[in-house]
């Protein structure tokens, strides 16, 4: 099965960076960026074009500029003419430098953007990057909830009626962010982390049972709502089976899997009297510490073996 390709048109990258188009072009909304990196068209410029990737956005500064500059207007038309013939997505020019005559004449012959940014070029193209790997990248659907407790990005999951808002809604009033309920988007935007959000027509809404659609952010105020967050960890809330097996010491980690990567996974079993946002609220604070290097389980495990081994010693 291939994956799925996404894209950002050019229109919300100029508006998301304040870019100024040197031209009049009426397609921004129509020119779809597919591709993540970006290039400094340097090489391509002196007529090496082995590899060169026309999906990216070329980025242009003082090095391009200075090498353009030493060219005749015969040979700068000739060496542009070249670059655009390719119909890459745009060109932006970096530290609001004046663009040259032939630039403007290739852009109107082959009606490629040229965008101007105030930026420095090295700054630019690291957001720039950022921007395009978050727009970009891989995405799946969760139903669930998506938390931020104590800087970690929890990922309530379970069935209908389980109790996800309502331990989402109880987290928001002990202080807690939301990020996302019923529907969370989740993307990976490297090869290390996922990121998840609401759709924009449901962010910062909550469904409880019996009072209806709550608006969060108007309730208890912008501090009570975030709009991405890293998943960190993934609580999966299950009916109490009395024939079931739970997890009583957490020895053994369990992870699933999103997108390729792995989260580490807890399974809250839920009975009337246990008081979920608490166990939420520990369950990111020993991630935290597990990450930190300490393991509660472990360390007590090893006291526990350190003693029946003094014990098995001295009885000797």
């Amino acid at each position: 099965m291939e994956e799925k390709v996404f894209s950002v048109s050019l229109k919300e990258i100029v508006e998301e960076f304040q870019l100024e188009p040197v031209l009049e072009y009426d397609n921004l909304e129509d020119i779809l960026v597919v591709a993540s990196d970006v290039n400094r068209p340097g090489l391509q410029m002196s007529g090496y074009f082995e590899h060169f990737d026309s999906d990216r956005i070329q980025v242009v500064g003082n090095v391009e500029f200075a090498f353009l500059k030493g060219l005749t207007s015969e040979e700068r038309y000739k060496r542009l003419d070249a670059l655009f013939s390719h119909r890459f997505p745009c060109l932006v020019v970096a530290r609001n430098l004046k663009v040259f005559p032939e630039m403007l004449e290739v852009s109107k012959k082959y009606d490629v953007p040229i965008l101007v940014s105030t930026d420095t070029t090295s700054s630019f193209m690291s957001g720039l990057i950022s921007y395009l790997n978050v727009q970009l990248a891989p995405r799946t659907t969760k139903h669930g909830v998506l938390v931020e407790v104590y800087g970690e990005g929890i990922l309530i999951l379970g069935e209908s009626g389980v109790g996800k808002s309502e331990t989402a809604l109880e987290l928001v009033k002990r202080g807690h962010r939301l990020v996302a309920d019923d529907v969370v988007e989740v993307r990976r935007v490297s090869e290390k982390t996922l990121v998840g959000q609401a759709p924009n027509i449901i962010r910062h809404f909550i469904e409880i049972r019996g009072i209806g659609i709550l608006d969060v952010k108007n309730l208890y105020g912008v501090g009570s709502v975030k709009v991405t967050e890293n998943v960190r960890l993934v609580i999966q809330l299950e009916l109490w089976d009395e024939k079931k097996q739970y997890d009583r010491l957490g020895l053994d980690d369990k992870y699933i899997e999103i997108l390729g990567i792995q989260v580490p996974l807890l399974t809250i079993p839920v009975r009337p009297g246990r008081n979920l946002a608490i166990i939420v609220e520990v369950a990111a604070m020993n991630n935290r510490q597990k990450k930190m290097g300490y393991n509660a389980a472990k360390a007590l495990n090893e006291k526990v073996l350190g003693e029946m081994n003094k014990t098995l010693e001295g009885n000797e």
